[in-house]
């Protein structure tokens, strides 16, 4: 998005503001399907879950990740109007729900759609066994995050040398596993993870196979770094590396699936604030947005990113720090951020920032989330 644009759309509908490209949206999801060619890519709608970003996605012939019943009825908005035979076989090829915990509640209200779904232990094989018996079921494996800036391996997965042990037990239940899933961890720049557990999941695959259990699809699951800066592996160095991978572990027909979330909305979004107040303290000059971490900046908190500001304007630059509106002190945007001397009433924008951020925008201290305006649709 070009700066002459954003100021356009500043004026225009004012600030904070949150502008959604949709044209980059459908970029990213073409280049993840030229680049990974056997994956079936998965959305995962917790990253960004707009649900005009849903509708491009669903237009562009996307399927879906969700994690929540709430995401899960956005989703199923977009596909109320096929009949209920179309709708079926879209909910079971094109949906997986997953969180691999999941109330009891939820599983009463997936049962009906038959749902694939994730699970990692044997609790969750009971629940299901009782509440969602018609689901389809995905078995996560706990494998390497090594470097990667969200970890998950200590909140999910199951240890492989028990993976087959939980696919029997399901099987015993009267319920059908259909694969394996992993997840390296969020922003994975270090793609030794992949390889790591593309070999934990062919050994399942294996012992699996050696037991009487036909498993028919392998759910590699998210991770995918968008590319905030220069750090960053390029993806299609990522994608000839699972390419060969896959190929050589995993032939057809094994059905490859993916959750992209973070690398398919990132880069489409571009935040814009105002500056609201200036003061100088401990000789550094502060400035203090209309915008901050309780809104589009939360990734900051709950993400573990830093999303840096730029001004419209040219200038020598000096380090500043920048803080949200609230009262309170965690609401700090950066501290080193390097931006010219500025006026009051004159805007920023960070780009890169359409993942878990706007996502997560609070009301706290009454003051409300940014504007979102889509162009390009």
């Amino acid at each position: 998005m070009d700066p002459k644009t954003l100021l356009q759309l500043a004026e225009q509908h004012g600030t904070p503001l949150v502008v959604v490209d949709h044209k980059v949206l459908r970029e990213n999801y073409q280049q993840f399907r030229t680049l990974l060619p056997r994956v079936q890519a998965y959305y995962a709608v917790k990253a960004n879950s707009d649900p005009a970003i849903v509708q491009t996605f669903y237009d562009a012939g996307a399927s879906f990740d969700v994690a929540s019943m709430a995401e899960f009825l956005i989703v199923h908005e977009k596909i109320e109007h096929l009949p209920p035979e179309q709708r079926q076989a879209f909910i079971w090829d094109r949906i997986i729900y997953a969180n691999p915990i999941k109330a009891i509640e939820t599983l009463q209200r997936l049962d009906p759609y038959k749902p694939l779904v994730t699970y990692d232990n044997y609790e969750e094989v009971i629940k299901i066994a009782r509440h969602a018996p018609h689901s389809g079921l995905v078995l996560r494996l706990l494998v390497p995050n090594t470097g990667s800036m969200v970890e998950l391996s200590s909140k999910f997965g199951a240890m492989p040398g028990e993976a087959v042990d939980l696919i029997s037990f399901a099987h015993n239940n009267k319920l059908e596993v259909e694969g394996l899933s992993f997840h390296v961890g969020s922003q994975c720049t270090n793609l030794k993870n992949y390889s790591q557990a593309l070999q934990l999941a062919v050994d399942v695959f294996a012992e699996a196979r050696a037991r009487g259990f036909d498993l028919k699809l392998l759910d590699i699951g998210g991770g995918f770094p968008a590319h905030y800066d220069d750090t960053v592996p390029s993806f299609k160095k990522l994608a000839k590396m699972l390419n060969s991978e896959l190929d050589r572990l995993f032939p057809e027909p094994i059905e490859i699936l993916a959750e992209p979330g973070r690398f398919l909305v990132a880069s489409a979004v571009t935040a814009v604030a105002q500056i609201i107040g200036k003061s100088v303290r401990g000789g550094k000059l502060c400035y203090y947005l209309n915008d901050g971490v309780y809104q589009t900046y939360s990734g900051q908190i709950f993400d573990h990113a830093q999303y840096h500001l730029n001004s419209f304007k040219d200038g020598p630059t000096q380090f500043c720090a920048v803080f949200g509106p609230t009262c309170d002190a965690l609401d700090t945007i950066g501290l080193v951020e390097q931006l010219p001397v500025m006026d009051m009433g004159e805007l920023v924008y960070s780009e890169n920032i359409g993942a878990y951020s706007s996502a997560s925008s609070t009301y706290f201290n009454g003051f409300p989330p940014a504007k979102v305006v889509h162009v390009n649709q």
